[in-house]
């Protein structure tokens, strides 16, 4: 696929693109500023666009805000956030936009393996939802209790938080040591009790829903 990489750090920024092109994929541009991520965006349309959050020139949140510009534009891109940090502001836009291109959160520092952000991005490329655990904890923390999560027991909140994190059916079940049948059981109670977009993929809104289920998000 064709991807734009933007991200100030000038080491990392090479080593994503040697990752993303080893592994078959075109890198239409690498730029450093939220800016130029904007500028060769609306030049090139990539597929997908990998942005750190907070870049030149106060190193805030000038990526994530470029991202929901993007998701607004262009809803058909796909964009995978790859930051230090986890910020809520504009998470819950771009989390909330219309269908279209898959949406990644993911935290530097947390991810083991080259393969593993390889699989994340071929997940949201395809128009999947890949948020890291440690972004869904952060995100969501303990305010469902009035939300429409409320009617979810533990172990389907458990089922849906896996969910939201990407994993498949099977890798469910093997982190909650439960046989697949249990596992589309429990994803099967989660769809009936939530409130899920019908225009859309049911396990996305699911997702989407539990991750803006806090008051406020």
């Amino acid at each position: 696929m064709r991807i734009i990489v933007a991200e100030d750090a000038a080491l990392l920024r090479e080593g994503l693109v040697r990752i993303l092109e080893r592994a078959g994929h075109e890198v239409v541009a690498a730029v450093p500023d939220a800016q130029a991520l904007l500028t060769y965006t609306g030049n090139c349309r990539p597929d997908l666009v990998v942005t750190d959050i907070r870049m030149p020139p106060t190193h805030t949140d000038e990526g994530l805000r470029a991202a929901a510009t993007i998701r607004a534009t262009h809803p058909g891109i796909a964009i995978m956030l790859l930051s230090a940090y986890v910020a809520d502001a504009y998470v819950g836009e771009l989390l909330g936009s219309a269908p279209g291109g898959g949406i990644g959160y993911l935290l530097k520092d947390r991810v083991g393996h080259v393969r593993d952000f390889l699989d994340s991005v071929d997940r949201v490329a395809a128009g999947g939802t890949v948020v890291d655990g440690e972004v869904v904890r952060q995100l969501v923390g303990l305010r469902h209790a009035d939300g429409p999560l409320a009617g979810l027991t533990e172990r389907e909140r458990e089922v849906l938080a896996l969910m939201a994190e990407g994993h498949t059916n099977h890798a469910i079940a093997g982190k909650m040591f439960v046989s697949e049948a249990a596992v589309r059981k429990h994803i099967g109670n989660i769809f009936a009790k939530l409130p899920l977009d019908p225009h859309s993929d049911r396990r996305v809104s699911a997702v989407l829903t539990y991750l803006r289920g806090s008051p406020g998000a």
